[in-house]
């Protein structure tokens, strides 16, 4: 592929979309303050906003903080939910004993976990009226993505393998998010229950992708210098959502142990684990992460249960600094990940991009 058309697709997708940069922000629930959204937005590129397990009202308040701190755009994420789990005490009582190794004593109803009510997530996500709304987990409905069309927002779809980005393609998704395995946090399979089985990397997944959507691909997972974007938009991506990249710097404001623990971690040194909440994701491979992957380790409770049973361990983790018992999600791609101001995270990676592909 010629390179001037590889940085014409990005510059064309950057004034579809309002910004300066083809760098996202990846929408990271639980670390994605809106000082971090503001400062990649100045930095010309997208803002994002996990919010998973926001009410209606933080909503409102990350938009308008967001707002008030820069005129750059930024998207709105939520987790299209699940069906109720299935619970089983016997399942959890064990989960409850092996938590005794790594904090407080976890009771029963900790496992009772309610999460914010989706339909209300959704009324607040257009009320805030953003440009850009993306999904993780699966597919909007289709009265919800009518609306988001009478608006003129614009539905960035994360997909984990070529079948669901061809899914939203027909749902109506303006741009698909290509999620390669590499990537930290929460995997966005549809299908919870083969999250696992259909890891793909992202060289891998992003040029299949590419060849069979007719909209703009957007890559994620694994991407944390210009080496990783320059890469991506030769294989057919308009731009790159970055994660892990942006934890160290001080806007994403997250515990010492962690910001320091991502920039010491080696490709090999994360795992994808259920151990923290129930639905698979990729953490750094901390103490408790591979204590709950031994075979002798109870299994772990389905999402959103198992979430609710490591709460009090994992606050306390947070509290005491601690990395062995933090919930650390990270990227393969973690150690490159430096502690400066995420302008300027930005800025480097697009010019350093740039001289790679000129």
């Amino acid at each position: 592929m010629p390179i001037h058309s590889t940085l014409s697709r990005a510059t064309a997708f950057c004034e579809k979309f309002n910004i300066r940069v083809p760098i996202l922000m990846a929408p990271m629930a639980g670390a994605c303050p809106a000082s971090l959204a503001i400062a990649i937005a100045k930095a010309g590129g997208l803002g994002g906003c996990g919010a998973l397990l926001m009410q209606p009202a933080a909503i409102k308040a990350w938009a308008s903080e967001v707002r008030a701190g820069s005129n750059g755009g930024f998207q709105l994420n939520l987790w299209i939910p699940d069906q109720p789990p299935k619970r089983d005490v016997a399942i959890e009582d064990a989960v409850r004993r092996f938590l005794r190794n790594w904090g407080p004593e976890v009771e029963r109803a900790a496992g009772d976990i309610n999460l914010p009510d989706f339909d209300a997530q959704c009324e607040a996500t257009l009320a805030a009226g953003p440009a850009i709304v993306s999904s993780i987990m699966g597919l909007y409905p289709n009265h919800f993505v009518a609306r988001m069309k009478a608006k003129g927002v614009k539905w960035f779809a994360t997909a984990t393998t070529v079948s669901e980005a061809k899914a939203a393609e027909d749902a109506g998704a303006d741009v698909i998010v290509a999620q390669g395995m590499e990537a930290g946090g929460h995997r966005g399979a549809f299908d919870a229950t083969k999250a696992e089985a259909r890891m793909v990397g992202l060289f891998c997944l992003l040029p299949a992708v590419v060849d069979a959507v007719k909209i703009p691909v957007v890559a994620t997972g694994g991407i944390a210098d210009g080496r990783g974007v320059a890469a991506a938009l030769l294989l057919g991506a308009s731009a790159v959502q970055v994660g892990t990249a942006f934890l160290r710097c001080p806007e994403a404001k997250i515990s010492g142990a962690w910001a320091d623990a991502i920039g010491r971690t080696l490709p090999e040194e994360t795992i994808v684990t259920r151990a923290f909440s129930g639905r698979a994701g990729r953490s750094i491979a901390t103490a408790y992460a591979r204590a709950a992957a031994d075979p002798a380790a109870p299994a772990p409770a389905p999402y959103p249960v198992q979430r609710g049973l490591t709460q009090a361990m994992r606050d306390a983790a947070v509290r005491e600094n601690d990395i062995d018992r933090i919930q650390a999600w990270a990227g393969q791609s973690a150690s490159p990940a430096k502690a400066d101001a995420a302008g300027d995270v930005v800025r480097r990676i697009w010019e350093d991009a740039q001289a790679l592909l000129r």
